[in-house]
């Protein structure tokens, strides 16, 4: 048991609650009982990539918390907290905590050897380079044109931002994140992250509970894990991805987001997009497809900034 304050990250069911408790953002929550971490208290993770073991991007919302006063934490689990006293600071967009989620990765994945071992890490600068590593907590990063940076460690971080370049991992808790023209960012890890900004870019990942962002020109964010999210807003952009209870949405004019699994979801945030989404059923088997729908917002009653699924063949709120 310790007394601090700390700044963690939290998510919460779409309204707002947490394990039957309404929270409300810029409030502060106490308890005089006691604090235990999955018993009592007021919980959150202090590495934001942790929360998605709890809350899935598809169906979540999430915020940076202070903690204050006595915590509980179990050190050989993840990062979450229990605490006394916890302030709700500001709600993040899924892009916002997903850039908060790869800083704090790459800050962890840096060590101090320069070879493949734990904690290692691979850095260059030049032209057509590539930086590779397979150490636990490692860092494999480079800035120049055409370049490569590659890991399969256990919190590890492949970071570039050079023209054509690609960052690629397939570590738990890793992320992959450039901003190159071109570029891509790829991995499959659990809990993992794609991120690029780069114009023509394609962030992508098929681990579970995992994200693809990406805000580039003509870019894709693509996943297929389970309760992932593909979200970018580059103009004529798509979002897309097959995990159960996953969602797509979109930003850019002229975009599609697409959702084909059991309680997808689809959104654009501006008039004039594509949505498509599948309707599923169980057959006592395996699933089947009992309908589909598609629409372009702003027209035939399909709004923007609103969440759609497939229902009788027609997209109907989410909520519904």
């Amino acid at each position: 048991m310790s007394t601090d304050q700390i700044t963690a990250y939290k998510g919460f069911n779409d309204d707002w609650t947490c394990r039957g408790h309404q929270y409300e953002v810029g409030l502060t929550y106490e308890t005089d009982g006691p604090v235990e971490q999955c018993r009592s208290g007021f919980h959150a993770c202090e590495t934001a990539i942790d929360v998605l073991g709890y809350y899935g991007p598809a169906e979540s919302r999430f915020a940076e918390v202070l903690l204050e006063g006595k915590f509980d934490r179990d050190d050989s689990s993840d990062s979450k907290i229990a605490a006394a006293k916890i302030t709700v600071v500001a709600e993040l967009s899924l892009p916002d905590f997903i850039d908060r989620a790869v800083k704090q990765i790459v800050a962890m994945a840096k060590g101090t050897k320069k070879e493949s071992g734990y904690q290692s890490a691979a850095t260059n600068t030049g032209d057509q380079s590539a930086a590779t590593n397979t150490g636990d907590q490692s860092a494999a990063t480079n800035t120049g044109d055409r370049s490569a940076a590659t890991n399969t460690g256990y919190q590890s971080a492949a970071t570039n931002t050079g023209d054509r370049s690609a960052a690629t991992n397939t570590g738990y808790r890793s992320a992959a994140t450039n901003t190159g023209y071109r570029s891509a960012a790829t991995n499959t890890g659990y809990r993992s992250a794609a991120t690029n900004t780069g114009d023509r870019s394609a962030a992508t990942n098929t681990g579970d509970r995992s994200a693809a962002t990406n805000t580039g020109y003509r870019s894709a964010a693509t996943n297929t894990g389970y309760r992932s999210a593909a979200t970018n807003t580059g103009y004529r952009s798509a979002a897309t991805n097959t995990g159960d209870r996953s969602a797509a949405s979109v930003g850019g004019k002229a975009s599609t987001a697409v959702s084909t699994d059991e309680d997808g979801k689809v959104m654009a945030e501006r008039e004039g997009c594509s949505l498509f989404a599948n309707e599923m059923v169980w057959s006592g088997s395996e699933y089947e497809i009992k309908s589909n729908a598609c629409g372009i917002t702003g027209r035939d009653g399909i709004e923007p900034g609103v969440w759609y699924r497939a229902k009788g063949g027609r997209l109907v709120e989410a909520d519904q």
